[in-house]
């Protein structure tokens, strides 16, 4: 878990459709440093599903996902 001081970033993706959640989470991710942590937020359903997959599937971390109205936030650590 990060610390709580710490400041994460929110990426908002609210608004758009499978794929581009996860195509974007991936890009995002290829611009942060091992070990940084991000919040992803979408109000794609499907993105309950697919955000958890692409983490086991590239080795990333899903700290917690967090269900908000009319969506998810996700934290995700970096490997």
């Amino acid at each position: 878990m990060p610390e709580k001081h710490q400041s994460i970033e929110i990426y908002d993706l609210k608004g758009l459709n499978c794929p581009l959640p996860v195509l974007k989470t991936r890009r995002k991710l290829q611009d942060v440093p091992p070990g940084s942590c991000l919040w992803v937020e979408t109000s794609d359903p499907l993105a309950g599903i697919d955000i958890p997959h692409f983490c086991t599937e590239n080795g990333h971390s899903l700290i917690e996902i967090v269900t908000v109205e009319n969506g998810h936030r996700f934290l995700i650590r970096k490997t």
